[in-house]
């Protein structure tokens, strides 16, 4: 797919710009531009590109794309059947973090913001109890001076990097967790490194249990209080990523080996998984794919 080169409605040069955009339908171009854009969703649906990573997006969603991170909102095919005035909505706020002196970065109370920065450079989708006060806070930035969205900005990439836990990245379409230096932060991050290096094996409850060094019940209760979700239900999210990789990369060959090869044990219950996962077959995820390259 061909990267359009988009220039921020930047008015008189500002270094945080607002757009409300009330349309018929999102967009019809896959582009890239050098501000990191927040997007709150308002009314719409329809799937989200951000490099080779592709997801369904739907009303109430908060996305995150880093600084020149191709990416295209766009619509549910019947916007386009019978397109109507203002049946979608959104803010983007666009955020040139290049204009702002280092100096002025390098101060302790923007640690925190400097943090978030980098790590919303491949791509962020906000959890859903987070879009209450964020959604609020970015509809409050339309229509402010250009100081006081710029102060703004900053206090809502503080409150997303202090208050927010539990990130979607577009990179991946995994769920980011934050553990510390503890016997807790080590054992769960074992769990994490020994699931993405075997996740085409048949990876009993049993087996993962041991590497976490707890019997099979107290894991299932122990990843559950860590992840609010199951381990099956994560190593399903791995499983499908690597799928998707496979299926738009240049050695895919048919669905049927990248289910096996990614540890499903039927392409049955694989196409079952992929559809719950990503909202879409995977003959319609790899038909959608090819339509946007070509």
């Amino acid at each position: 797919m061909r990267i359009v080169q988009f220039t921020a409605p930047v008015p008189k040069d500002d270094t945080v710009v607002a757009d409300r955009d009330e349309l018929p339908f999102f967009y019809d171009c896959y582009h890239q531009h050098k501000e990191m854009q927040v997007t709150y969703i308002i009314r719409g649906e329809g799937t989200l590109i951000a490099g080779k990573y592709s997801q369904p997006f739907v009303s109430g969603e908060i996305y995150i794309l880093g600084p020149n991170q191709p990416h295209i909102f766009k619509s549910a095919p019947q916007y386009f059947v019978s397109p109507q005035q203002s049946s979608c909505e959104a803010i983007h706020i666009y955020f040139d973090v290049g204009r702002l002196p280092k100096l002025f970065l390098s101060m302790p109370e923007l640690e925190g913001v400097n943090r978030f920065l980098k790590l919303g450079e491949t791509g962020l989708q906000l959890p859903p109890k987070y879009v209450g006060w964020a959604g609020h806070h970015i509809k409050k930035l339309v229509g402010k001076p250009s100081l006081e969205r710029l102060l703004a900005i900053i206090e809502l990439f503080g409150f997303f990097d202090r208050d927010v836990k539990g990130w979607k990245s577009l990179n991946t379409g995994f769920m980011d967790y934050y553990y510390n230096a503890s016997f807790e932060g080590i054992r769960m991050s074992d769990v994490f490194n020994f699931t993405r290096e075997h996740y085409m094996e048949n990876i009993t409850l049993g087996k993962i249990a041991e590497v976490a060094n707890i019997t099979p019940n107290a894991f299932c209760k122990y990843f559950k209080k860590h992840t609010r979700k199951t381990y099956n239900a994560f190593l399903n999210e791995i499983r499908i990523n690597e799928a998707c990789k496979l299926m738009i990369g240049n050695a895919f060959t048919s669905i049927s080996n990248i289910a096996y090869s990614t540890g499903f044990n039927s392409a049955t219950n694989f196409n079952r998984v992929f559809r719950k996962t990503t909202g879409m077959s995977p003959r319609d995820y790899l038909r959608e794919y090819k339509m946007k390259e070509a």
